[in-house]
């Protein structure tokens, strides 16, 4: 079971790091902080790409330092709460994907299900990075495994 600490109401980085508190949630947190990255993609989804892609890296940069920074406060390497890692994975899941609910769940279920069984080489640096690289990058990589699927899922329909 998920425990967050009480810094996360107190300490605006562990607050972000634990994706505004919905990794806070008692279970599954990794899912919660998925969900709660749905409605900032709506609001992303009508930029131009280069700009939706410049908020992505804006994203990771400032998500490798909340997840390091949070990660060192805790004491713990990447606390199941922190889910800031799960927003940029998604988010990146569904770039250039025009906005549909439709579209949305699918790409929360096609990332949940890479983060979730970690295919080579994601489980390899979930186990062997450390950091908020470490914590970030796993994710990342699933968000690339799950945006081409979701490429090739359109390009075959």
């Amino acid at each position: 079971m998920n425990r967050a600490p009480a810094s996360v109401w107190r300490r605006p980085t562990h607050f972000l790091a634990f994706g505004l508190g919905s990794g806070a949630v008692p279970f599954a947190p990794g899912t919660f902080g998925t969900l709660a990255a749905i409605p900032f993609y709506w609001l992303l989804s009508g930029l131009p790409l280069t700009i939706y892609m410049g908020v992505m890296g804006v994203a990771t940069l400032v998500g490798i330092w909340l997840c390091e920074t949070t990660s060192r406060d805790l004491g713990v390497h990447d606390h199941s709460g922190i889910v800031w890692d799960e927003f940029v994975g998604y988010w990146l899941t569904m770039a250039a994907v025009p906005f549909s609910w439709e579209a949305a769940l699918w790409g929360f279920v096609v990332f949940r299900i890479f983060d979730i069984l970690k295919p080579w080489p994601i489980r390899w640096v979930d186990r062997r990075v450390a950091g908020g690289i470490g914590i970030m990058f796993d994710d990342i990589l699933a968000g690339v495994y799950a945006w081409s699927t979701m490429h090739l899922w359109f390009w075959l329909h």
